[in-house]
């Protein structure tokens, strides 16, 4: 059975995972192994737990212990939980709970790209993509359109940023994703050669008036495509882009000159999914 503590002591060393450690230290790039992300709600706690996620602990308003966190409990029955009422959290936390339960979890190593890649017919490469909310939401929408992977470029934000895992309501669990290299000198040129040695056709996609048309892109369902996506702001390197095989544009209406990074992310992949012979 979980053991219920209630949290009288705001210092306390255990709790420094909610209330003191900076992302950084919480992912703990200096020993990978002893690394912990939080998950925020238990929709989102749920699929990290189906993903295979180790709790570690869990803060939880007092209400949900018998309401929407009952699940996770009954699951995890050994789980320390810290509880209180909702305005101490906040208090503790520093910011505005999701449903008033948070959960402290193991970071998974991050899969090798082989095992990523080998039956992946669609996948989404991400250069340097830095806010989370985006982040999270491009991954909500390669769960819901049929993206079989997601692939991060060195420099870019960590799936397993708390925003980033809640935007995606959990799908950064259900998406297989790693980085494409270990350092900025791995891309473009040695990410996107690993790319075409795997059989991939890379498409930047981008602003360039002289790209292609996304409502031409055809390719055959057989043929496995790399979407390009890049940063907010500049968007694609140019030498991304140069090195790419083909370059695909969002037509525009109405003056409006582009799309927010997440928003072109989903309606490359719904036209991927829908335009495919």
């Amino acid at each position: 059975m979980s053991e219920i503590r209630e949290i009288t002591d705001f210092s306390a060393p255990e709790l420094d995972v909610y209330a003191r450690l900076t992302e950084a230290q919480i992912r703990s790039r200096a020993e990978p192994e002893a690394g912990l992300f939080i998950a925020e709600s238990p929709v989102v706690i749920e699929r990290a737990l189906d993903a295979g996620c180790e709790p570690v602990s869990l803060l939880a308003e007092r209400k949900h212990l018998t309401g929407d966190a009952a699940p996770v409990l009954k699951r995890c029955p050994d789980l320390t939980v810290y509880t209180a009422a909702l305005p101490i959290l906040e208090q503790i936390t520093g910011y505005k709970l999701t449903r008033g339960v948070l959960c402290a979890m193991r970071r998974p190593p991050e899969r090798e790209l082989d095992e990523i890649l080998a039956d992946a017919q669609r996948i989404a490469v991400l250069e340097e993509i830095m806010n989370p909310t985006n982040l999270g939401a491009i991954f909500r929408s390669a769960a819901a359109l049929g993206a079989d992977a997601v692939l991060l470029t060195p420099g870019s934000c960590d799936p397993l940023y708390r925003r980033c895992v809640r935007v995606s309501m959990g799908t950064v669990f259900q998406v297989p994703w790693t980085t494409l290299g270990s350092d900025a000198s791995d891309w473009p040129e040695s990410g996107l050669g690993e790319l075409k040695k795997r059989g991939f056709t890379t498409a930047a996609l981008t602003l360039s008036p002289d790209s292609e048309d996304l409502r031409t892109f055809r390719p055959a369902r057989s043929e496995k495509i790399a979407l390009l996506l890049g940063s907010e702001g500049p968007g694609l390197r140019p030498e991304t882009e140069a090195g790419c095989d083909r370059r695909l544009r969002i037509p525009m209406a109405h003056g409006v000159d582009s799309l927010n990074v997440a928003a072109a992310a989903a309606v490359a992949f719904w036209a991927l999914q829908e335009r495919c012979p």
